[in-house]
């Protein structure tokens, strides 16, 4: 997911820093977005053994204080179903995007399985209250789509648990 990442970095959902040892030499500046201080504390030794400056710049996503086009790339890995107003946070994904920029992204997402995708929907509330509010459904490059992006190379991987198996790898320009 890092390789073709360049400049400033907009990671959303940083964790606790695992992309860190597969940033490239091409990254500047990596501007974190995470709402767990425990997953920042724990992230601690990954920055400080960063080959690129790290800095915390946000909670949740759904509000970035950073200007308008100020990154060249936004990651997300295993994010966009945890956050609790992902419209506001794609729509702010979008907003600080250079025009030209892309969204790297690996995403699950919905069940193209009927049957599979029914199970889903009905364990997702418990589902999401014991998972730190993942949804099952949610499909990152429609949510990418809708607010502005245009999916690309994106490849549809099922690995995995049925209920979590459809992964969504790609990126989306702006």
């Amino acid at each position: 997911m890092c390789r073709g990442l360049q400049g400033v970095v907009l990671e959303v959902g940083f964790g606790t820093g695992p992309n860190i040892p597969f940033y490239p030499p091409t990254l500047t500046r990596v501007l974190a977005v995470e709402p767990s201080s425990g997953a920042r504390g724990l992230a601690a030794d990954r920055i400080a053994t960063s080959p690129v400056p790290v800095e915390f710049v946000g909670l949740d996503g759904a509000r970035i204080d950073l200007s308008d086009a100020s990154v060249d790339c936004v990651l997300s890995t295993w994010t966009l179903c945890t956050i609790p107003d992902v419209d506001a946070a794609v729509a702010e994904m979008h907003r600080v995007l250079r025009p030209g920029g892309a969204v790297h992204f690996v995403e699950h997402g919905v069940s193209p399985r009927p049957s599979t995708a029914r199970w889903q929907r009905r364990i997702e509330p418990v589902w999401g209250a014991v998972a730190g509010g993942c949804h099952l459904t949610r499909d990152a490059p429609d949510l990418l789509r809708a607010h502005g992006f245009e999916p690309h190379e994106v490849a549809v991987v099922h690995k995995g648990p049925d209920l979590v198996a459809r992964m969504s790898v790609g990126t989306a320009r702006r």
